[in-house]
């Protein structure tokens, strides 16, 4: 057991994994994560793969990655590298990868026992008639006419649908177990289904693939796996998985126990929804930072440490809950906060003109780093006869409590000296484009002068040395907090339409345009930053907004409810 295991937040998984331990029954852990190949990943699946590997890793023991690859109309290698990508951003790295195509021939053998020991049957009603036959939760569902085929007649059958002789929908494979059941998973569920179709690993040899119910629990059985760690929509299919793994000659049985899915709001967590956004380019792609998919998430700047944490914090357990995104962004910010290099950026730009500053000199002022990690040291920020505002840092009638900058009225520029503005400079339709103010040198932030007051404190660049870059700012995906609803909304009706608003032409320091794909910063007063890892280019920067400084959705909502009340 690990040695710092008494200080691990507990959980009843965790708890079960002890007993198993200290009784005996096991003397090793092996846990698997199983995606499907059919997607990327996202965050819902990050409390999974941390789930998995991280209680492995705790007790010393091992975590296999398992593509659940029984579909080869949906999968592709592409969906695969991604997948492993993901996991070892989040910082996990497996101990033994396979596929469920490596079992094919093991598993299309242990339906071969099922059906010699006459608890398998080859159906040849359609997909339609199966369902309609199945019954309801209040109605016992109904034998198939097939169910008591001769078992040579069903091994005859099977191996020619093996061989491809048969079309696609015309012939499946049942188990035999109880068309009574109250639980509908047990009523003779489907375990092959003809599949004419070429998969990306085994290629054109198969003809019938399994389904995901038998492929799961025997893959399990096959590697070892001792605790099959799944979500609660397989609750009602564990009485499933234990019967496939007591009917069949299994080389171990693996105990299945769920737990509460991720879910957050002002999104949508099914991988077929996450589809529809990309297919129908609602979205740029899989990886578009509005997205929930790790994918996603990495290109906006969210960290795996931040992950990680936020899925440690909100635990394990059995009840199902939505998750506020606030949290998760929450996490990011406390991650960031730390370790985020502070830099000053101006998006919506104001011109400043220092009219007692020499023409064409630079003063380089010194400027922390990040002001509470003294090791991440200084930086140099230049500072010009022209700078650059942002305009909401300027109002010329403010109302009382207004800080920043107004005619006659004083500032400090961050890390640089007090000024003031004595003219304001406007065009032919009287908007604002230019402030002249003069700056007091006895008030250079570190100097004796500098202890001299003001209330308001504004970001600012150089207009010489400052850089166009693009800026685009991130939002929720959708407007409300639960865009599925019900069954009869459709979520698309509920999309953001200023989830990405792009802004051409911030002004950022030349440290920030320098940057490479993942770095990121604090922009004073504004919020986190990354560069994009896609649009990115030489000589054309791109940045996405991770977070806000604060939770501006948090105000929002609380000024609904008020209205609401």
């Amino acid at each position: 057991m690990s040695s710092d295991s008494a200080s691990t937040p507990t959980n009843f998984i965790r708890n079960i994994i002890i007993k198993d331990l200290e009784t005996g029954k096991h003397d090793e852990i092996v846990t698997r994560f199983p995606p499907e190949p059919n997607g990327h990943l996202h965050i819902g699946h990050a409390k999974s793969i941390c789930l998995n590997f991280g209680v492995a890793a705790e007790f010393g023991g091992r975590t296999n990655l398992r593509f659940d690859d029984t579909n080869p109309l949906k999968e592709n290698e592409d969906f695969m590298l991604a997948i492993m990508e993901d996991v070892r951003w989040l910082g996990f790295e497996w101990d033994g990868l396979f596929h469920a195509s490596d079992y094919f021939q093991q598993l299309y053998e242990f339906a071969l026992h099922l059906i010699k020991t006459g608890k398998a049957y080859v159906e040849e009603l359609s997909a339609e008639e199966i369902r309609a036959h199945r019954g309801t939760l209040t109605e016992p569902g109904r034998n198939s006419p097939y169910r008591d085929r001769p078992v040579d007649e069903n091994l005859d059958l099977f191996k020619r649908m093996k061989a491809g002789e048969f079309e696609d929908g015309t012939l499946a494979l049942r188990a035999k177990i109880d068309m009574a059941s109250p639980n509908i998973n047990m009523r003779d569920p489907v375990v092959y289904r003809i599949r004419n179709a070429s998969h990306h690993r085994t290629g054109d040899e198969w003809h019938i693939y399994p389904m995901y119910d038998w492929a799961h629990g025997i893959s399990d059985a096959i590697e070892g796996i001792t605790h099959s760690l799944c979500t609660l929509e397989f609750e009602d299919h564990r009485p499933l998985y234990d019967w496939f793994l007591e009917n069949i000659p299994a080389p171990s049985y693996p105990r299945q126990i769920e737990f509460s899915r991720g879910n957050l709001d002002y999104t949508v967590m099914s991988k077929r929804r996450l589809r529809e956004l990309v297919e129908e380019k609602r979205v740029s792609g899989w990886d578009d930072p509005r997205m929930p998919t790790l994918a996603g998430l990495r290109r906006r700047g969210f960290t795996p440490e931040a992950i990680r944490a936020f899925w440690t914090e909100m635990g394990i357990s059995k009840a199902d809950s939505i998750i506020s995104m606030g949290v998760l962004e929450n996490a990011v910010r406390n991650d960031l906060n730390v370790r985020a290099p502070r830099t000053m950026a101006v998006l919506n730009p104001l011109k400043v003109v220092l009219t007692n500053f020499p023409e064409g000199e630079t003063v380089w002022l010194d400027a922390p780093v990040h002001p509470q990690n003294d090791d991440m040291g200084t930086r140099e920020v230049a500072l010009t006869r022209e700078i650059w505002i942002e305009r909401d840092d300027f109002m010329e009638d403010p109302p009382r409590k207004f800080f920043r900058l107004k005619p006659g009225g004083e500032v400090r520029l961050r890390n640089a000296f007090i000024v003031q503005c004595d003219e304001v400079i406007k065009d032919d339709q009287g908007e604002v484009v230019e402030l002249h103010c003069k700056f007091d040198p006895d008030t250079r932030s570190g100097m004796p002068g500098a202890s001299r007051k003001v209330k308001g404190t504004i970001h600012w660049v150089s207009a010489v040395h400052g850089v166009p870059v693009e800026v685009r700012l991130c939002d929720r995906l959708f407007t409300t907090p639960n865009p599925l609803g019900d069954k009869e909304q459709d979520y698309r009706e509920f999309l953001n339409p200023h989830s990405l608003d792009v802004i051409e032409d911030v002004i950022v320091e030349p440290a920030v345009a320098a940057g490479v794909a993942g770095d990121f910063y604090q922009f004073e007063r504004t919020g986190y930053f990354c560069h994009d890892n896609v649009d990115s280019r030489p000589g054309r920067p791109v940045l996405n907004r991770i977070v806000t400084l604060r939770d501006s959705w948090a105000r929002i909502e609380k000024e609904l409810a008020q209205k609401k009340s």
